[in-house]
């Protein structure tokens, strides 16, 4: 085999493996699993498991590794790949950052993946290494949008009109949210954000829209996404079905999703 069939044999779990590389081709073995922390630059981090469980660093890991009987590799990485749990090149190792916590047993799983020479070793050490529970990933909250410094006094006024309209149109009952002017939306003319635990909700309005349709329409769209917070803070589904159109009606703005920006 050549070195580019070699660069491109990879096994994964639940694919056959394929016999043991020389020490300098690529070599995997994974299937997706949520991530925790990574190391950077070469510096060993802790990752974040189960209270109680026994937790390595990136050097940790590795010295276990050694102990256990691997003899070539000089560096591990910790990773957050989804879809390689442990891949080697060379001295170098990559290890999902879940196996940080696992014990002896699945660790002497990654030695034997590694230095395995028959096909049939490495494809029992891949069904020990997926028999292993690796840690769930908090949710990722969803990006929040952000006000350039040169639009921070529009964002002013524009939340200013938030607590106006809030004491005018809906008894003062919503709670203060931060407002945030867009210069990547395009299409949209407004956006809010649900909360998250504490934090509280976003409302974000297209500076296109502001600048080309005037105040008078920004005040009807600042409208439509106060009624999305209404529906988040009294626990309703966020959307434009019939509670958010009769609301809106109530509101005496046009219950419609969008318009032309």
């Amino acid at each position: 085999m050549d070195a580019a069939a070699l660069q491109r044999a990879a096994a994964s779990v639940g694919a056959a493996p394929q016999p043991a590389p020389s020490p300098r081709a690529p070599h995997a073995a994974g299937e997706g699993a949520p991530p925790i922390q990574r190391d950077r630059d070469g510096r060993a981090e802790t990752v974040a498991v189960p209270r109680g469980t026994p937790v390595r660093d990136a050097a940790t890991l590795l010295a276990t590794l050694r102990a256990l009987g691997l003899a070539h590799i000089t560096t591990l990485t910790l990773t957050r790949n989804r879809t390689v749990l442990v891949s080697w090149r060379g001295a170098r190792l990559r290890v999902h950052q879940g196996f940080a916590a696992a014990p002896d047993h699945v660790l002497r799983a990654i030695v034997r993946f590694v230095t395995a020479r028959r096909r049939s070793e490495r494809a029992a050490a891949v069904a020990e290494l997926r028999t292993f529970p690796l840690p769930e990933a908090p949710a990722r909250a969803p990006r929040r949008l952000r006000t350039l410094p040169e639009d921070q006094p529009l964002a002013e006024r524009l939340t200013q009109l938030h607590r106006t309209l809030n004491a005018d149109r809906f008894g003062g009952t919503l709670s203060d949210v931060e407002v945030v002017v867009s210069r990547r939306m395009k299409t949209r003319l407004g956006h809010y954000a649900l909360r998250r635990g504490d934090a509280p909700g976003q409302i974000a309005l297209s500076r296109r829209h502001l600048k080309r349709h005037g105040w008078a329409q920004a005040a009807e769209t600042m409208l439509h996404e106060m009624v999305h917070q209404w529906q988040d803070e009294t626990g309703q589904p966020v959307d434009h079905g019939r509670a958010f159109r009769r609301k809106a009606r109530e509101l005496g703005i046009t219950p419609a999703a969008r318009r032309a920006v």
